[in-house]
């Protein structure tokens, strides 16, 4: 059979993330590569007995076809807890957040549209932006989020800026108060609309992260968010909220991808998050979740002493962004340290312009303390033979030149 494939099919690639996860589930591997959470923190007895009561009082319409909206409770149970005053009919439920950035992608860019995104990025946004054949361009950050004077320079003609301000995916980057009130001032000057992914934003360890872009001027955002990190992944539950000139344009784009997603799953989370479960749920993930990050900090500086890596500490979520020494190709690294039993996800992929070889992202919220400390050891032993190996190189290749 002649298949003729779509221009756009051409452009889809395999997740870079997914193909190293595979890697990671070989026997024997410690995985700082994925981002998914801690299955400890999963409510599977909540969600049981969501299930039963859910079909006991209206299993009918719970398996039937539903609204393209959402179910009308949990849409409301969203509203009610942003931090900002949310008008319910302006939630759409989605199947993921992930799903989010698709209906963005459709909505909102033609071929040749000229989209900003941090440096770096999550990947995952740039596979769902791709299909779209957008011209990403990447804005200068730093550790406090994007540099306003480089968005202004590159803000013309663009069609929105796509921003993860709470413990970014990859970095684990928290954004400062001064740094969103600047940029949110900065992009509404512009006209820029801002696209704001916050599915770590309840992660925090210590202290909340400041307000959303979104609460400031919720004329000129859409919010996505997610139900993953909080409850559970495999629901694939995830929701946005939009300015009222858009929100019916991303609808019907929902509509046309699977109608709705499924009211049984909404239901169930509905019920689930009755009684302010969620201010009981949550806080017993960050705990769990600041013991694996201490952890994996005392492991990189106690085994990289002597290494210059360079490594963040942040201050909620699942990732820690890692810098190797020069000469380091994280891509080329990554086989020696599965062969020693570990596995991280090399950073080039997360830039949309030309990447840095050297930098990486780990994940410390899969792994328990005894295994990070085994994998930051093994992970440090690959380096001190990488950069061994260089430097024979090296003394090799001045040989030869004299």
């Amino acid at each position: 059979m002649n298949w003729k494939m779509a221009a756009r099919a051409e452009k889809m690639n395999p997740s870079v993330l997914r193909e190293i996860l595979k890697v990671a589930e070989q026997p024997g591997i410690i995985s700082l590569a994925g981002g998914l959470p801690s299955p400890k923190t999963f409510p599977i007895q909540e969600f049981a007995d969501a299930c039963a009561e859910v079909l006991h009082t209206d299993g009918q319409a719970a398996l039937q076809y539903a609204a393209s909206e959402g179910y009308g409770p949990l849409r409301q149970a969203v509203a009610d807890m942003l931090p900002w005053n949310v008008d319910p009919s302006l939630v759409l439920i989605t199947t993921g957040s992930q799903q989010g950035l698709d209906l963005v992608a459709k909505v909102l860019i033609d071929p040749g549209s000229k989209v900003l995104v941090e440096t770096p990025t999550y990947l995952g946004a740039l596979q769902a932006f791709g299909p779209m054949e957008p011209v990403p361009v990447s804005v200068a950050s730093d550790n406090d989020g994007v540099l306003v004077d480089d968005l202004l320079a590159k803000a013309k003609d663009a069609r929105f800026v796509y921003l993860l301000p709470n413990f970014q995916n990859p970095t684990g980057r928290t954004w400062t108060e001064a740094r969103r009130a600047a940029v949110s001032a900065a992009a509404a000057k512009a006209g820029l609309p801002i696209v704001e992914d916050n599915p770590y934003g309840d992660l925090w360890f210590d202290a909340p992260p400041p307000l959303s872009l979104t609460s400031r001027n919720p004329e000129g955002c859409i919010y996505l968010g997610s139900f993953s990190k909080v409850l559970a992944p495999g629901l694939r539950l995830g929701f946005l909220v939009a300015p009222k000139a858009i929100y019916p344009k991303l609808l019907q784009a929902k509509q046309a991808v699977d109608l709705h997603t499924p009211i049984f799953t909404q239901r169930m989370v509905s019920s689930v998050m009755k009684d302010n479960f969620l201010d009981r749920h949550v806080p017993t993930i960050r705990a769990l979740y600041k013991r694996q990050r201490d952890a994996m900090i005392a492991a990189l500086r106690r085994e990289m002493k002597g290494l210059d890596v360079e490594f963040n500490t942040p201050v909620g979520g699942m990732f820690l962004w890692a810098r190797m020494p020069e000469g380091i190709d994280t891509v080329a690294l990554l086989p020696k340290a599965v062969a020693r039993g570990v596995a991280f996800v090399p950073g080039a992929p997360f830039f949309a312009g030309e990447g840095d070889p050297r930098t990486l992202r780990l994940s410390f919220v899969t792994a328990s303390v005894e295994e990070i400390d085994i994998a930051i050891a093994a992970l440090a032993a690959t380096l001190r033979e990488q950069l061994a190996h260089n430097a024979a190189a090296e003394v090799e290749r001045e040989l030869a030149s004299t």
